[in-house]
């Protein structure tokens, strides 16, 4: 049996038509498959590989930890040099009172401890979240995804769930003392780079302060530069009460966190003691991989290209046949008439070599989320390359 075989017949398959493209290996903002065929990668594994694919420094630091050791015990019990200096240097460089950091495998699961936490500390039920907004697939973060399409089908989930829409400044009256928190994407990713209205975070956060709401920015996709600066929230001049980070927060290593003040997080440890656990949050491997990619983003001055990058993305993009282009830093979703010219689009430009894909919320929009590190004339060739598809239409 091929390998293409094997992966149709033994790999839980998430799609009836996997696009089974057969990588063996991946370079700066370059995939390569079996075939020797290059391809430049606008996806970066949805925002996962920020500072590219391959790079060395987190390479060194995984195999440092390896010969130390891989796992041991992560449930917060033993000292681990990689998750305690990790966790220095997350908060480092977060508000001070965001200085305690819980990891997890994921980001689904940094939503699902954040949820338990808002409960645990607030001692109410009610969790708010926004329509069109993504938070991850398990049950309790898919209680919250602002998509009826995609919570149908595994009814019944969480109870005391509130959809609000996003920039309503009405409908956050109905965060109230029942609200344990509000959950909310700083910039909707899926629903196609949504960004919040001028002053609206700020008048969810004062809605969340006046009730006692905690106030839970998921800044999983957006994090690490993605938008333009190291955290997105930075740009709305508002802290949350609790930030979730994954995708590039393990420097391409499955790595997720949830971060609050210690006296929130202090919530966890008793009544019930162990109150959250899991077996390989902060993997000492993983964080020590997170720890290199975050020290090379900061060290290589990194996000001062990103606005810079988009706005070179934007200039090489103008076509009568893209709708609208909606972005914030390397975060960018082209908008055509439907999700079918849009997969012609996705489906062509992945012959010719570029490799992007579709939102889950806004199906007619074609996904920009490259490394940040991609170079100026990857840029410039993306760009060629996408005009000439469209030209077709």
């Amino acid at each position: 049996m091929t390998n293409r075989q094997i992966f149709l017949n033994h790999i839980g398959q998430t799609s009836p038509n996997p696009l089974g493209l057969e990588i063996v290996r991946a370079s700066g903002s370059k995939l390569y498959d079996i075939n020797g065929k290059e391809y430049i990668d606008l996806i970066g594994g949805i925002s996962v590989c920020n500072i590219g694919h391959g790079n060395q420094k987190v390479i060194d630091s995984i195999k440092k930890q390896v010969e130390n050791y891989m796992h041991v015990m992560v449930n917060g019990e033993l000292v681990l040099s990689p998750q305690t200096a990790f966790a220095k240097l997350l908060t480092d460089n977060l508000p001070s009172s965001l200085n305690s950091v819980f990891f997890t495998a994921s980001g689904t699961e940094a939503t699902e401890g954040a949820m338990k936490l808002a409960k645990r500390f607030t001692g109410r039920t009610q969790i708010a979240a926004f329509k069109n907004s993504y938070h991850g697939s398990t049950q309790g973060s898919l209680s919250i995804i602002g998509d009826e399409y995609w919570r149908n089908a595994f009814r019944p989930l969480l109870p005391d769930i509130l959809h609000l829409n996003f920039n309503s400044f009405d409908d956050l009256e109905s965060i109230t003392r029942q609200t344990a928190c509000v959950i909310a994407e700083t910039i909707q990713a899926e629903a196609g780079v949504i960004l919040p209205d001028k002053n609206w975070l700020k008048a969810l956060r004062k809605k969340c302060t006046d009730t006692g709401t905690l106030l839970v920015l998921d800044e999983i996709q957006s994090g690490f530069g993605r938008n333009g600066t190291l955290w997105a929230f930075e740009q709305f001049n508002i802290i949350p009460d609790v930030l979730l980070l994954g995708k590039a927060l393990g420097g391409g290593m499955p790595l997720g966190a949830f971060i609050a003040d210690k006296k929130i997080m202090d919530s966890l440890t008793n009544n019930p003691m162990l109150g959250h656990i899991n077996t390989f949050g902060g993997h000492p491997v993983c964080c020590a991989a997170g720890f290199a990619a975050m020290d090379f983003l900061l060290e290589e001055k990194i996000i001062r290209q990103v606005f810079e990058k988009e706005t070179l993305f934007l200039k090489n993009l103008h076509h009568p046949k893209i709708k609208k282009i909606r972005s914030r830093g390397l975060m960018m979703a082209l908008e055509f008439n439907n999700f079918e010219e849009n997969k012609k689009v996705i489906d062509s430009l992945i012959e010719k070599g570029v490799f992007t894909d579709w939102f889950l919320f806004a199906s007619q929009c074609l996904r920009i989320v490259p490394p940040l590190t991609i170079t100026n004339e990857e840029i410039k060739e993306a760009c060629d390359h996408i005009k000439e598809v469209v030209s077709g239409l």
